[in-house]
């Protein structure tokens, strides 16, 4: 099956001693939603509120939920929550008439911006966003070449779809995409940052060999779909030097690794000390409200705006602008940034100490609250056990805990908890996973 980002993995849709009423649901839910769907879990879990770190089944059983990153700053937070009924029982239109809220949402965005970024525009999804970077960057360079990460995903529109390999075998890559292996120092080692770096000028030399002008160079930032790998701080740099040196653009996909989710910055990109040309934002930027975005170099998009309009009827309403700014305010009045941090080293540092008990845990790495757990069928050797991680998986769910899995050999726990996670949730987190370890692996 699938998981969220389409990656093949073992979350298996089924009945396996589920009561009569979640079974008759998700029958309801083949025949009515179709087959290209896909639920969590070898026990599909029936949620009706969310409430903080928190998500309740129709019991009133408590799951501690360290998966969710679209509600970064926790379930149904009320000052979002306010500000949404607020604006839409105030007002509810578009982008073609004068807002002050856009305005000064926009201007607090940027402010959080290199300075070299100047413009921001608004979408409904992240898929939206890169949708839209992916024209802009073209109309820029004149070309059409896009290098990715092989198990990279970007969304699910039909231009992005062709450059996010992890949709599967099944969807196809465009001819004028190029993927080049996640940046792994686990099995790279100290050689990382260059062998990344060349295989980046590569990919691009092999397009220019095609007839394929470069476009752009896409990741996010800590490569969450690859296996979740943060570098050292700073090795995306030579990356993003051979972009520019094809003449390409470099866009920071910042869905995943934005606002705050890696602790030490407000983006994924100044972990690394780089200069993007275009942004991209999503999932956590309105909290669970659909709002979106791509910032950008005026340079950038200024023939774009010349010749072509750009309009989107939802992208940056009212509503959505309201949503974002609510989300924005809580991120800075918490300090949730320096939460995500503190909180995701003591987590990170906790689990490297199981290493030792349970030797099956071949890497942990991450930044902030976005954590990478690679489960190996031998140390030495580093195999992945994909099979180990979908057991601790759906371990934890039967512990009430939830999480996710990723990379390309399906392999590796994805821990990314809401911001608003505190020592006590991570100490909650830590005891059932190793409650499943035990029985897992004794």
């Amino acid at each position: 099956m699938k998981t969220d980002s389409g990656m093949v993995n073992a979350f298996v849709e089924g009945e396996t001693e589920l009561d009569a009423t979640t079974a008759d649901m998700i029958r309801r839910r083949s025949e009515l939603l179709g087959p290209a769907y896909r639920l969590f879990y070898e026990r599909p879990l029936h949620l009706v509120r969310g409430e903080g770190v928190w998500l309740y089944d129709p019991e009133g059983e408590a799951y501690l939920d360290a998966y969710n990153n679209v509600t970064s700053i926790g379930h149904c937070r009320p000052e979002v929550v306010d500000a949404i009924a607020d604006q839409a029982a105030t007002l509810a239109t578009n982008t073609r008439y004068i807002h002050e809220a856009i305005l000064e949402y926009a201007e607090r965005l940027l402010a959080t911006m290199p300075d070299e970024i100047g413009h921001m525009m608004f979408t409904c999804t992240g898929s939206d966003a890169n949708d839209l970077a992916v024209r802009i960057a073209q109309s820029y360079t004149g070309g059409t070449g896009i290098v990715v990460t092989e198990t990279a995903y970007h969304g699910i529109t039909q231009s992005v779809s062709e450059f996010s390999p992890s949709l599967g075998e099944n969807v196809d890559l465009g001819p004028h995409v190029r993927t080049v292996p996640a940046p792994d120092s686990y099995r790279m080692g100290d050689g990382m940052a260059q062998g990344f770096g060349d295989a980046v000028a590569a990919a691009f030399a092999d397009l220019k060999r095609h007839g394929i002008k470069p476009a752009l160079f896409i990741c996010d930032g800590i490569f969450a779909s690859d296996g979740v790998f943060d570098g050292p701080a700073g090795f995306l740099a030579q990356a993003v030097a051979a972009t520019h040196a094809a003449g390409a653009l470099y866009i920071a996909d910042e869905v995943q690794s934005g606002f705050g989710r890696t602790g030490d910055a407000m983006w994924g990109f100044q972990r690394h000390d780089v200069r993007p040309d275009i942004v991209t934002m999503g999932k956590p930027m309105g909290n669970g409200y659909p709002v979106a975005g791509v910032a950008v170099r005026p340079d950038v998009i200024e023939e774009f705006g010349r010749k072509a309009r750009y309009f989107n009827t939802f992208g940056g309403n009212a509503v959505a602008v309201r949503a974002a700014a609510a989300v924005l305010d809580v991120i800075q009045k918490e300090d949730l940034v320096e939460n995500a941090r503190k909180v995701g080293i003591y987590m990170r540092e906790r689990m490297r100490g199981l290493q030792t008990e349970f030797p099956r845990i071949g890497d942990v790495r991450g930044a902030g609250l976005f954590i990478g757990v690679e489960m190996v069928a031998d140390l030495e050797t580093k195999t992945p056990d994909a099979a180990l991680a979908t057991a601790i998986v759906n371990g934890l769910r039967e512990e009430k805990v939830l999480i996710s899995g990723c990379a390309k050999a399906a392999n590796v726990l994805k821990i990314r908890p809401p911001l608003v996670f505190t020592r006590d949730n991570a100490d909650h987190f830590l005891a059932a996973l190793e409650r499943v370890l035990e029985r897992t692996l004794k």
